[in-house]
């Protein structure tokens, strides 16, 4: 008998569907020689210290550090738990041959792999890999099953990973919560990646606090109804006609008066006319970091909603595995394509300039190179209107369905022209000729919509739009300026408008998943920020929990759409000194370890015995400093 075990139970009835298993028992599926079993995510967890020794079980600086000589594994003390895994050992026991159908990635090769072991198995194991659970990808993956040993790296990562959160959660959480939280009756709790989190959103909440704001002037001028900006003073002699900073901006009140009345009774004459014709890519696809940040900027959905909206849509079939990290599509996927596009019939008048076509295939969309064990979310192709999906399901997968179509959709292609112009003042005594200030008008005009068509079409049908969609449209509202000649001349009216800097802006659940996702640095730049991923702090599907902990902590809270850290939050980063625990850039760089370790990179009992010796550091700092307090 071969056993087949998978993550969830709504996953193993879409297994057992095709592999002929049609008799249902308590806990598991039977027929056609499979008996179909399941998990309900973790069954098994790291032993807890006490479960080593007793001495461990009170908390007590005299223990710390607390670090097992061999890590073992036990149930989760749940009795539904514990029946379920009563049968997944008496299956194993007997089975010929084992199929792990846990979730295709680091996390679900962990969770299968400790069930196993607590089971005992002993028979030979295979791997089914699988990015759908449509019929014709699960039969596809069962043609192309693979020994379990082929994912041994997967594995050690994913226990490395546990083995490092058990390491520092355990002995800093209880170091820290002695040292400054006992008489308080408080739990100080302590991550590898829930701290480093923290302390940006914290040291976010200070930049702003302590931020002084400057004032300025902004000098424009409106000719023939135009808007025309400060760009730039000619210099002559190492003097400017206006001073202003590199972002145009004049700082003293004083200086902005007077270029005003320099140039208020001078006539504005035009200089330069350019037109410059250019084109507009369709956004990239989604990975699951990407995916959140949309839906929180559209929809005000939280990082973990999204990933339950997500998740759900891949068990019930209408998208492919949500948990990835990249935004590309392999090669082999490109001929797929067409028939993925035909069963999205409530878009088929999106579909219909494609059909009949070569699709168009660009490097940005499909390049194996840039994939790894699962590719960009997109969907499956099957018929929407064919299953349920909640209103905000719907919400979701209209996003990636118009991403997924716009690929195959031409550029944008645009004009955009810039009007330089002028204003001479008056010459300075013994000089023949006036210093020049320069003003800029720019305008953009669309040629050809392109791919803006797949945002801009049923917006009344889809909810709500995508990031995408607002830009098409922004872009739909051309600003087209009026017909200019070089060397023209005219009144115009200057505007001087006083401003203050602004502070940086709070984090909100959008900005804090990218922050994670570049280890705290601000890219805008697609490509730059692909190349940080991989020091990017936590992974994409753990992302939202760890959110979701700083909530419960109450380390964290949300006012309307901004993350602010808690009296408590703030305390915590301020007693903690330690920068291995505090650091993004530093907890980035263990992740980029962890990534190695599954790429056969790095050395997983290296990791371990690095992470052994931080935390014998961190304990020995605290335990030596007498002078911090903390103050809550």
């Amino acid at each position: 008998m071969i056993v087949c075990i998978a993550e969830k139970p709504s996953v193993a009835k879409e297994i057992a569907k095709v592999l002929g298993a049609n008799t249902p028992h308590d806990g598991y599926i039977e027929g056609n020689g499979y008996q179909v079993t399941w998990t309900f995510g973790h069954l098994c967890t790291l032993k807890e210290p006490q479960d080593y020794c007793d001495q461990w079980k009170r908390w007590s600086l005299g223990s710390l550090p607390i670090i097992p000589q061999r890590f073992g594994i036990k149930l989760i003390e749940n009795q539904g738990y514990e029946k379920q895994f009563k049968t997944i050992e008496r299956l194993m026991q007997s089975a010929d041959s084992i199929i792990n159908c846990g979730d295709a990635g680091q996390e679900g090769e962990l969770i299968q792999r400790w069930v196993m072991q607590k089971a005992r198995a002993k028979c030979p194991v295979q791997r089914l890999w699988v990015s759908s659970l449509t019929e014709e990808a699960i039969r596809e993956a069962f043609a192309q099953l693979k020994p379990q040993d082929e994912y041994q790296s997967l594995y050690e990562a994913g226990l490395c990973r546990a083995i490092g959160d058990w390491l520092l959660g355990m002995n800093a959480t209880r170091l820290y919560t002695i040292r400054f939280a006992q008489a308080k009756g408080q739990v100080l709790s302590i991550g590898r990646v829930q701290t480093p989190t923290l302390a940006m959103i914290v040291n976010r909440h200070f930049e702003i606090k302590n931020f002084k704001p400057e004032r300025y002037w902004v000098l424009s001028t409106v000719y023939r109804d135009t808007l025309f900006t400060l760009q730039q003073s000619e210099k002559k002699e190492e003097e400017e006609a206006v001073a202003q900073d590199s972002k145009g901006r004049i700082k003293s009140e004083e200086e902005a008066k007077q270029a005003f009345e320099l140039i208020r009774d001078r006539p504005f004459e035009v200089t330069s006319i350019s037109q410059k014709n250019g084109t507009e890519a369709p956004p990239r696809l989604f990975d699951l970091t990407s995916l959140q940040v949309e839906c929180n900027k559209k929809f005000s959905f939280s990082a973990d909603d999204t990933l339950k909206y997500i998740q759900s849509l891949y068990e019930k079939k209408f998208t492919t595995y949500p948990r990835v990290d990249t935004t590309y599509l392999p090669d082999d996927i490109y001929s797929k394509c067409p028939s993925i596009l035909q069963g999205l019939a409530p878009y088929r008048p999106l579909i219909e300039p494609l059909m009949g076509k070569v699709l168009n295939k660009s490097k940005k969309v499909f390049d194996s190179s840039k994939v790894t064990d699962h590719h960009a979310i997109i969907p499956t192709g099957v018929n929407p209107t064919n299953g349920d999906m909640t209103y905000n399901e719907k919400r979701v997968f209209d996003l990636i369905v118009r991403h997924f179509i716009a690929v195959f959709y031409p550029d944008c292609k645009f004009s955009s022209t810039t009007v330089l112009g002028q204003v001479e003042i008056a010459p300075k005594e013994g000089k023949k000729k006036g210093e020049k200030v320069v003003f800029k008008a720019t305008g953009k005009q669309i040629l050809d919509h392109g791919w803006h068509d797949v945002f801009a079409w049923g917006h009344q049908t889809s909810g709500n739009q995508s990031d995408a969609s607002d830009k098409a449209d922004q872009s739909d509202e051309e600003k087209t300026l009026p017909i200019f000649s070089k060397g023209e001349r005219g009144p115009h009216t200057p505007t001087l408008a006083e401003k203050w800097t602004t502070p940086p802006k709070p984090y909100t659940e959008a900005t804090l998943l990218r922050a994670m996702e570049t280890a705290g640095k601000t890219v805008e730049n697609e490509e730059l920020r692909d190349a940080l991923k991989a020091n990017g702090i936590g992974r994409p599907s753990t992302r939202a929990a760890i959110i979701e902990t700083l909530f419960k902590r109450q380390y964290i809270s949300k006012v309307r759409k901004s993350l602010e850290p808690t009296p408590t939050g703030i305390a915590l980063v301020g007693v903690i000194q330690e920068e291995l625990l505090k650091s993004a850039e530093l907890t980035g760089q263990w992740e980029k370890k962890l990534r190695d370790i599954e790429a056969h990179k790095y050395n997983p009992h290296q990791f371990i015995e690095e992470l052994k010796q931080m935390v014998y550091q961190i304990v020995q700092e605290v335990m030596a400093d007498g002078t911090r307090r903390m103050t809550f």
